[in-house]
């Protein structure tokens, strides 16, 4: 046997023994400009990705020397590099609308009533048409189509036009669902059938669908596609640069599709869920199903799927005109009021909403509702304000969905009691337009009041409560995120002239972080992303526009040039 000279095996045991050496970056992003929206937005020029995790950020000599053999080098020529976007607010349900025909986008009466015959020709006698979350504040004539318009382009076929909780019904329909001059409200719950001078229903329902009969009439998706076209609308999520999201009205069926994505390796977004539930019936079974939330192993779920609260309904809507109200709607042509006391409707009254929320906060949920009038903005921080005074809110961080009308005390008590607002500039770009005619310029003093929210030292999270269809500028509402930081950042609005209070427009940073950290936040998500800090989750976005610079109205133009998820390509547009 050949011995080998001891000082082969001396260096062989040092090499041994010796400390492994720092392991090399998996990807380098360099020559660019990264916005970290770190504490102090600062801006590098380069970025190191090792598995994961974001190792460092600085300049392109300090990340430079990082590289190993294995490195792979990006070349950012200039570009912006921002966290990985994240939209507080979505359905993803939204994937399936168009799931048995394509929907044309409807700005018009006679664009609504072209579809609706359009359907009856292709439908049997008898059968349902439904449109759905075409608002009127949206349309050209900013009304609802009227029975009689529907009656005539659908004799034969029973016609809901349904907006939310609104909804206005043809003839058929009406009788279809058993409602007539003398039906009544018995349920306990909101609503009311609009009538005319005879008594006779105009066909208009408000706050009150759950009484329509209406039977599916088109092809029905199974759960594969399900499970395939919500994948599709996640992928085009990513195409905007959208790597979290969060459902804020999770069925029991979409928690069970995203963990079976979770465990097959399919998501390509991270997923924040509020758990639905419905608040009608006996309180001690409401509050029961909070608590049956807070034992689920998804409280503790990843950093790729968590249940981090429950989702209720506390006031109807502002594009339905039933958002609750500090002071009245006033008679109103476009949203059919003529009661001049009308505030709009309350779902919740207080000695039902305090024991739901103080269960939330004892079984550690965030507690959200949907709440769009100042009078349930308000209602809500009342009862958070008093469940406060005996144990902590702010762990949970409580939050108000929508939150659109707001008062400057509203504004403080948020900072005061830890309250974060999940607020959708959409809305705002939307919907001004009837908003200023219905109220006048001043009373929109506190309309998404961003600028005062942000002063105030209050946590305001960007989202989207994308409801219908694929496609980030066609869907109900636009999830295009530049298109919400855009308006975010001027406060414009379509077919509005001018700007709606100005004084409560954010800076391009704080367009940037609403989208972003503040996010991460809301979604208990701030210690992993948000930010491009070293040790944080490598979710990352480069772009063809320079936000921070470019001429403002280029950023509702931009576009994702790559989208990272976990520090892996999830998006090329190259």
């Amino acid at each position: 046997m050949k011995i080998r000279p001891f000082f082969s095996v001396i260096s062989l045991l040092s090499v041994l023994c010796a400390e492994p050496l720092a392991a090399e970056p998996d990807l380098i992003l360099h020559h660019g400009k990264i916005a970290t929206v770190d504490k102090t937005f600062s801006v590098r020029q380069a970025i190191a990705i090792r598995g994961h995790r974001i190792e460092q950020a600085g300049s392109n000599e300090e990340i430079l020397k990082l590289k190993g053999p294995r490195t792979e080098l990006l070349d950012l020529d200039g570009k912006l590099v921002l966290p990985g976007l994240i939209d507080s607010h979505v359905h993803p349900a939204a994937a399936l609308t168009e799931f048995d025909h394509p929907i044309p986008d409807m700005e018009t009466i006679p664009q609504i009533l072209d579809y609706i015959q359009s359907r009856a020709a292709v439908l049997s006698e008898g059968a349902w048409i439904q449109v759905r979350q075409v608002f009127i504040t949206r349309l050209r004539e900013q009304r609802y189509p009227t029975r009689a318009e529907l009656d005539h382009v659908a004799p034969k076929h029973p016609v809901v036009f349904a907006t939310g909780p609104d909804a206005s019904l043809n003839t058929l329909a009406l009788r279809l669902s058993g409602i007539d001059r003398n039906f009544k409200i018995i349920d306990g719950g909101p609503g009311y059938i609009e009538k005319d001078a005879q008594g006779e229903p105009t066909g208009i329902l408000r706050s009150c669908t759950r009484y329509i009969k209406a039977k599916e009439s088109g092809r029905q998706p199974s759960e594969s596609d399900h499970y395939q076209r919500t994948l599709q609308l996640f992928r085009d999520y990513n195409s905007v640069g959208l790597t979290t999201v969060a459902d804020r009205n999770a069925s029991l069926d979409a928690i069970e599709r995203y963990q079976k994505m979770l465990r097959h390796g399919d998501l390509t977004v991270r997923l924040a869920l509020s758990q639905a539930i419905a608040t009608l019936g006996p309180l001690e079974k409401i509050q029961e199903s909070i608590r049956d939330v807070a034992k689920s192993p998804l409280c503790q779920g990843d950093e790729m799927l968590r249940i981090i609260g429950i989702k209720t309904f506390l006031d109807g809507g502002m594009l339905t005109g039933s958002a609750y109200l500090r002071e009245p709607w006033g008679v109103s042509d476009i949203y059919a009021i003529t009661d001049p006391a009308y505030r709009g409707v309350l779902f919740i009254p207080k000695e039902r909403l305090l024991p739901m929320v103080r269960t939330a906060v004892e079984s550690g949920l965030q507690f959200t509702a949907h709440s769009v009038g100042d009078g349930a903005v308000h209602a809500l921080l009342a009862v958070y304000e008093e469940i406060n005074r005996h144990m902590p809110v702010k762990k949970t961080r409580p939050c108000i969905t929508h939150s659109n009308f707001m008062s400057r005390e509203a504004v403080d008590k948020l900072a005061q009691l830890g309250v974060v607002v999940d607020i959708q500039p959409a809305w705002l770009y939307l919907d001004t337009r009837t908003l200023v005619k219905q109220f006048g310029y001043e009373r929109l003093r506190y309309f998404q009041p961003l600028r005062s929210i942000f002063e105030s030292g209050g946590i305001a999270g960007g989202g989207s409560d994308h409801m219908q269809k694929i496609g980030s500028l066609r869907s109900i509402n636009p999830y295009n995120p530049f298109l919400g930081i855009w308006v975010a950042i001027t406060r414009q609005a379509k077919w509005h002239e001018g700007k709606l209070h100005p004084e409560e427009a954010l800076t391009r940073e704080q367009a940037i972080r609403f989208y972003t950290a503040n996010n991460a936040y809301l979604l208990f998500k701030e210690d992993h992303i948000g930010s491009l800090e070293p040790g944080k989750l490598a979710d990352f976005i480069v772009l063809n526009t320079d936000l921070l610079a470019c001429p403002v109205d280029e950023i509702k133009n931009a576009q994702v040039l790559k989208t990272f998820l976990n520090g892996k390509l999830v998006f090329s547009r190259e």
